[in-house]
C-alpha cells in the first residue's frame, strides 16, 4: 500500500464524512458553537459569504417588484393558534416568552418576573404576523399585490443541530405577498422558485432539481410547496430553498380581505417563500474536499488571496511594493458587477500561511517572491484543482485573464456537481432493488447509500411513511419534469398503478 497523502482535515470525506463536515467549518474559519444551546457564532469569513448571498438574492428579488420591509421578532400566541395546521407544524419547535423582566432571588440568583398575559413566541416564521399587517394594508384590489421580503433571524428550537444545516437560531429571507387572483399568486410561486434556481446553479454552482412536496412534506398550512433539491457528497438531499403557495388558508386566519372591481369583498391569495445560512452548510457539503471548503467565485468572501514571499531581509520593501500595486490592479477589476476582492497576507508564518487559505477556499492563491519580480511574473493556484495546482504567469496575462480564471473555476465546480448528480441519480422499478439501493453497505457508516432513486409512487401516506420507517428516506420531491408526463408503473412500496416517478433520498 502506498503512503497515504497528506490532507489538511482529518477525518476525509471517505473515512467519516459527518466528522469531516464539523472539521471544515472549524478548519475554514466560518463559524463556530455558541454558549448558548443549538445557536452558532459566523465569523467574518462566514459572514462575508452571507454578505454576498443576500446580496445577490436581494437584488434579483428586487428586480421582481419586492421591497424590504421588518416585522416584529415576537409574535403573540393568538396569532400562530389562528391556522390549525400551522401551529401543529411549529408547536414543538417554539421559543415562547414568558416573563419580561428578571428580579433578584431570596438565594442571590436571577429569577423570572413579570408574567406576560399573553406568551410570546420567538419568531419561527412570520406569516401570521406580516398577515396581521397585510390585513391593515390591504382594503382594496387597487392596493394588490403586496410585495414583500424581509432578512431576519428566525428561531426554531431544535432538538439535534449542526452548524448552519440545522440550528436554533439562523439566519434567512422570509418574502410575503398578497395577491387579489390565485393563478397571479401560484404565478409568484414558481417565478420566486424559479430565481432560487438561477441563483443556487449559476452563483452558488450547485444543480437543484426543482418540483413540489409530497402533501405530508408541505409547509404546515400551505395549498402547495415548491422546492429546489441538491445532492451532497455524501449522497443525501438537501432542501435548498422552498415557495408556497398558500391560497386564502393564511388570508382569512388574519382576515385578509380587499374589495373586488366588482365591489365584492374577497380573501386575497398569498405566497412565501424562504432561503437560509442552511445554503452556506450547502456549500461546504457540495464542493468541499479533504483539504477544506472550496467557494465558487460569484460568491466568494474574497476572490485572490496575494502571498509576499521574503527570501531575504532585504526582500521585503521590493516584494511588497509589487504585490500593493498588484492588489491596486486586480481590485479596479470587475467581475460580475462586483470588484475583485484581493486579500494580502504578508505574515511570516511559512508553509502554515498557504495551507490556511487553501482550507478557507478561496478561489485563486498567488506566491510571489523576489525571483517572480524578477521575472514580472506570479505563481497562481487555483482552489479547484486543489493543493498541487501551481503556474507560473506572466503579471499582464494574469491582470487580463482573472476574470476568465474566476468563470472557469466557477463552471468546473457546477459541471464537477453535476455529473456527480447524475452518476448516483438511478431509475428503479423493483421494490427488492430500491431497498438494496438504500441499504447501507458499511454498517459502520450508515449514512453513506446510494442515492437518488426516481421511482414511482401512487400517492398514499401509508406508502410514504412506511418508506421512511423502515430505510430513513423520504420524497424529496415531485419534479415539474415528470410530474407532468402521466408515466404510467407500478408505486415501489405496494404495486399499485401510478402515474409518475417522484425523487426518494436520504435527506439533511
Amino acid at each position: 500500500m502506498g503512503k497515504k497523502e497528506k490532507t489538511a482535515i482529518e477525518p476525509t470525506r471517505a473515512e467519516d464524512y459527518p466528522e469531516w463536515y464539523q472539521q471544515v467549518v472549524k478548519a475554514s474559519d466560518l463559524a463556530e458553537r455558541s454558549p448558548v444551546r443549538g445557536c452558532m457564532v459566523i465569523k467574518p469569513w462566514g459572514y462575508a459569504l452571507w454578505e454576498n448571498v443576500s446580496s445577490v438574492l436581494d437584488n434579483m428579488f428586487k428586480e421582481t417588484g419586492v421591497k424590504n420591509a421588518y416585522f416584529p421578532l415576537f409574535i403573540p400566541l393568538n396569532f400562530l393558534e389562528k391556522e390549525a395546521e400551522h401551529v401543529e407544524g411549529f408547536a414543538k419547535e417554539c421559543a415562547v416568552v414568558t416573563h419580561h423582566r428578571l428580579e433578584q432571588s431570596g438565594e442571590g440568583g436571577l429569577v423570572p418576573a413579570g408574567k406576560l398575559t399573553e406568551p410570546l413566541i420567538v419568531r419561527p416564521t412570520s406569516e401570521t404576523i406580516i398577515g396581521d399587517s397585510f390585513a391593515r394594508w390591504i382594503t382594496s384590489y387597487r392596493d394588490l399585490p403586496v410585495l414583500i421580503n424581509q432578512w431576519a433571524n428566525v428561531v426554531r428550537w431544535e432538538m439535534r443541530t449542526r452548524i448552519f444545516l440545522r440550528t436554533s437560531e439562523f439566519l434567512w429571507q422570509e418574502g410575503h405577498t398578497a395577491h387579489a387572483d390565485k393563478e397571479e399568486a401560484i404565478e409568484r410561486t414558481h417565478m420566486m422558485l424559479a430565481v432560487y434556481r438561477k441563483f443556487a446553479e449559476e452563483y452558488l454552482a450547485m444543480p437543484v432539481i426543482t418540483g413540489r412536496k409530497s402533501p405530508s412534506e408541505r409547509f404546515p398550512g400551505a395549498v402547495d410547496t415548491t422546492c429546489i433539491e441538491a445532492m451532497m457528497q455524501d449522497r443525501k438531499a438537501l432542501q435548498a430553498g422552498t415557495s408556497h403557495f398558500l391560497g386564502q388558508n393564511f388570508a382569512k386566519a388574519s382576515e385578509i380581505k380587499f374589495q373586488s372591481a366588482e365591489e365584492n369583498e374577497e380573501y386575497a391569495w398569498t405566497t412565501s417563500w424562504g432561503v437560509s445560512t442552511r445554503l452556506i452548510g450547502g456549500l461546504i457539503m457540495r464542493h468541499g474536499d479533504d483539504d477544506g471548503i472550496v467557494l465558487p467565485p460569484k460568491i466568494a468572501s474574497a476572490h485572490v488571496v496575494l502571498l509576499p514571499i521574503f527570501r531575504k531581509p532585504d526582500d521585503r520593501q521590493k516584494v511588497m511594493t509589487f504585490t500593493k500595486s498588484l492588489a491596486k490592479e486586480l481590485s479596479a477589476l470587475t467581475y460580475h458587477q462586483q470588484r475583485i476582492r484581493v486579500e494580502i497576507d504578508d505574515r511570516e508564518i511559512g508553509g502554515a500561511r498557504g495551507w490556511e487559505w487553501i482550507k478557507k477556499g478561496i478561489p485563486i492563491r498567488v506566491e510571489i517572491g523576489p525571483r517572480d519580480i524578477k521575472e514580472d511574473s506570479v505563481f497562481v493556484g487555483r482552489r479547484d484543482k486543489g493543493h498541487r495546482d501551481k503556474t507560473s504567469i506572466k503579471r499582464d496575462v494574469f491582470i487580463k485573464e482573472i476574470t476568465s480564471i474566476l468563470d472557469n473555476i466557477q463552471k468546473n465546480l457546477y459541471d464537477r456537481a453535476l455529473a456527480f448528480r447524475k452518476d448516483n441519480t438511478v431509475v428503479i422499478d423493483g421494490k427488492d432493488d430500491f431497498y438494496n439501493f438504500y441499504t447501507p453497505k458499511n454498517p459502520e457508516k450508515p449514512e453513506i447509500h446510494g442515492g437518488f432513486s426516481m421511482s414511482h409512487w401512487c400517492g398514499s401516506e401509508d406508502c410514504e411513511t412506511k418508506i421512511k420507517e423502515d430505510l430513513m428516506v423520504t420524497i424529496r420531491c415531485i419534479p415539474f419534469e415528470t410530474d407532468s408526463t402521466g408515466e404510467q408503473g407500478k408505486c415501489i412500496c405496494c404495486g399499485n398503478k401510478s402515474t409518475g416517478r417522484v425523487i426518494f433520498s436520504k435527506a439533511y
